[in-house]
C-alpha cells in the first residue's frame, strides 16, 4: 500500500491504525470493555464507538444489566458500531478464554482490551477479613491478569477485511490492553487496605506487562482516576461494592482545597484516555500509568474520612 512504511526496527506501519483516519482513530477494531455497565465503563464504550470501533463487546459479571439499554444509546449516536452486551465473570479463566474464543469467531481479530472494573471493599482493617482481601484481588487485579495473560495472543492475529459496517483489514499484529484502576495503585489513603492493596496488583500487572509484551506489538498501560463522580454516596446499597470512592465524601470546600482542578472528575473523563491509550495516538507508551485525578496526587495525598 502506497501510504505504508517501514520503521528502523523492521515493524509495519499500517494506515489501517493511523490515529489521523478521517473515518475515526480506532475504525475497525474490534473491542472488549470489562465492567461496561458502570459509569466508568458506560464512558468508555461510547468513546471506543465515538471513534469508529467495528464492535464492542460490552461485558459484565450481572447477567440481568441492561445490555439492550446501553446498545440502543450507543446505537443511536453511533449505528455502524455494534454493541454486544456480555455477561461472563471477569474473575474467571475459563470464561476470559469463551471470550476471546467467541470475539475471534466472530470477528476474526480484537485490538482493545480494557479492564475497568473495580471492589472497594470494607473502609477499616478491623472490618476486613482474609476473604475480603482474597474477594478484592480477585476482582481488582486477577481480571487484568487475565488480560496480560491471553490476549495479546488473540490481538496478534490478522485479518482482511469483513463485510461488516466498520470493517478495516488488519495486515499487523496490533493490541491495546487498558487497566483502569485508582490512584490507591500508588498510595494509600483512598479508602480501606483491600482496595489500596489490589489495586497496587493491577498496577503491578502492568508494569510486569511491558517485558511480557516484547516482540507482540502489544501495550499495555493503566488509568489511575482520582475522585471520580460517579453518582453514589454514602446513603447508596452496596457502597463497598463501588469501583471508586463516592466523590461525595470530599465535600466541594475540600475539592477545591486539595485538587489542582476543584472539582471531582467525571467518567467520560476517563473514558477519553481510554480512547486515546486505544488508539495509535499512543503507540510509543507501554506501562505507563495515565494519572487522571485533577492534580491532587501532586499538591495534597488524596484521603478520604472514614
Amino acid at each position: 500500500m502506497a501510504n505504508e512504511s517501514r520503521t528502523p526496527s523492521g515493524e509495519l506501519d499500517s494506515e489501517h491504525f493511523s490515529p489521523y483516519r478521517a473515518d475515526g482513530k480506532l475504525y475497525g477494531f474490534v473491542c472488549v470493555v470489562t465492567g461496561a455497565t458502570s459509569p466508568v465503563g458506560k464512558a468508555i464504550v461510547a468513546e471506543l464507538a465515538a471513534h469508529g470501533a467495528a464492535c464492542i463487546y460490552a461485558c459484565s459479571t450481572n447477567p440481568n444489566e441492561p445490555y439492550a439499554e446501553l446498545a440502543e444509546s450507543i446505537n443511536a449516536q453511533f449505528p455502524n458500531t455494534k454493541v454486544v452486551g456480555y455477561p461472563y465473570k471477569i474473575s474467571s479463566e475459563e470464561d476470559t478464554l469463551a471470550l476471546i474464543d467467541d470475539v475471534l469467531n466472530s470477528w476474526g481479530r480484537l485490538d482493545v482490551w480494557t479492564s475497568s472494573t473495580g471492589l472497594l471493599g470494607p473502609p477499616s482493617i478491623s472490618s476486613t477479613s482474609p476473604a475480603d482481601l482474597y474477594k478484592a484481588f480477585e476482582q481488582n487485579s486477577m481480571p487484568a491478569f487475565f488480560a496480560l495473560k491471553y490476549a495479546p495472543a488473540a490481538m496478534q492475529k490478522t485479518t482482511p477485511k469483513g463485510s461488516y459496517p466498520n470493517a478495516a483489514p488488519k495486515d499487523r499484529p496490533y493490541g491495546s490492553i487498558v487497566v483502569v484502576s485508582s490512584v490507591a495503585g500508588t498510595y494509600g489513603g483512598c479508602w480501606g487496605p483491600a482496595f489500596t492493596m489490589s489495586s497496587h496488583a493491577a498496577l503491578g500487572v502492568v508494569r510486569s506487562g511491558v517485558a511480557v509484551l516484547k516482540g507482540t506489538g502489544v501495550r499495555i498501560n493503566a488509568i489511575t482516576a482520582g475522585q471520580i463522580d460517579v453518582g453514589v454516596d454514602l446513603k447508596g446499597a452496596g457502597l463497598e461494592g463501588g469501583q471508586f470512592p463516592p466523590a461525595s465524601l470530599q465535600n466541594e470546600e475540600v475539592q477545591k482545597r486539595v485538587i489542582g482542578l476543584e472539582r471531582a472528575g467525571r467518567p467520560e473523563e476517563v473514558g477519553r484516555v481510554a480512547g486515546f491509550l486505544a488508539s495509535g495516538f499512543s503507540s510509543y507508551i507501554t506501562g505507563a500509568e495515565m494519572r487522571v485525578d485533577g492534580g491532587a496526587s501532586v499538591m495534597n495525598p488524596l484521603t478520604v474520612p472514614i
